[in-house]
């Protein structure tokens, strides 16, 4: 597989769950990812809050993006395991806020607002899976991407 297929499927799929570890506690919560390109998978969160403090004590996540199937067809799931890059470029930042307004509802209005907190998880591994993988998870194709 090729890796513009897993930035493809992110796209049309953003809503998905990324885990993170509190010490030796998994947390897992859904976020909205922001997009992906041939760079990476990219995100944006605030400084305050917990999940914040919890990549930069542990940069290595695994996040689930999922596709429904119809009726009782589960879909289509892709996981990426990897590590997560601290982003601190104006312009990507200033993009963040054109693009998610929510960010002007709580009161991050300039790019340099030390609450804004971009990132991206740069380099990994990542695969899909279907219901027909089941019973035979360790022989899914899987990809390494980035560093």
């Amino acid at each position: 597989m090729d890796f513009q297929e897993y930035v493809t499927f992110a796209n049309q799929n953003p809503e998905c769950y990324i885990s993170t570890t509190d010490g030796t506690q998994p947390k897992v919560r859904p976020v909205l990812m922001w997009f992906a390109d041939d760079t990476g998978f990219y995100f944006q969160t605030q400084t305050v809050k917990a999940f914040c403090k919890q990549l930069k004590n542990n940069q290595k996540v695994e996040v689930c993006f999922h596709a429904p199937g119809p009726g009782s067809d589960p879909g289509k799931v892709m996981r990426i395991t990897g590590e997560v890059e601290f982003i601190d470029d104006l312009a990507l930042k200033s993009r963040c806020l054109e693009e998610r307004h929510l960010l002007k509802d709580m009161g991050i209005v300039k790019p340099e607002d030390p609450l804004l907190f971009v990132f991206r998880i740069h380099k990994g591994e990542a695969f899909f899976w279907t219901r027909e993988w089941t019973m035979r998870e360790s022989e899914i194709e899987r990809i390494r991407f980035g560093g």
